[in-house]
């Protein structure tokens, strides 16, 4: 059984290393959802974080050109783009 244990002012929960590592929480920031049934402690995801991973998955399924190498090689903007 887990109590709540006082932190300073705050009141907190300590999660045992086996629950942290089947739930990879291990240095994640975490999410806290309210439900009808208590507290949902989730990691929080990044949005488009695992689209590099896409990316590069479909560079080594498709044998791309030199045209869309440099492509998808080149920078998304410029500072020598603008002028002033």
């Amino acid at each position: 059984m887990v109590q709540l244990i006082k932190i300073g002012n705050s009141q907190g929960v300590r999660i045992p290393k086996a629950l942290i590592k089947q739930a990879e929480l291990n240095n994640q920031q975490l999410q806290f959802i309210i439900t009808d049934e208590g507290l949902l402690i989730k990691p929080l995801k990044k949005p488009r974080s695992s689209w590099e991973n896409s990316v590069n998955e479909a560079q080594s399924l498709y044998q791309l050109n030199d045209e869309e190498s440099l492509w998808l090689d080149a920078p998304l903007s410029s500072d020598d783009d603008w002028q002033w």
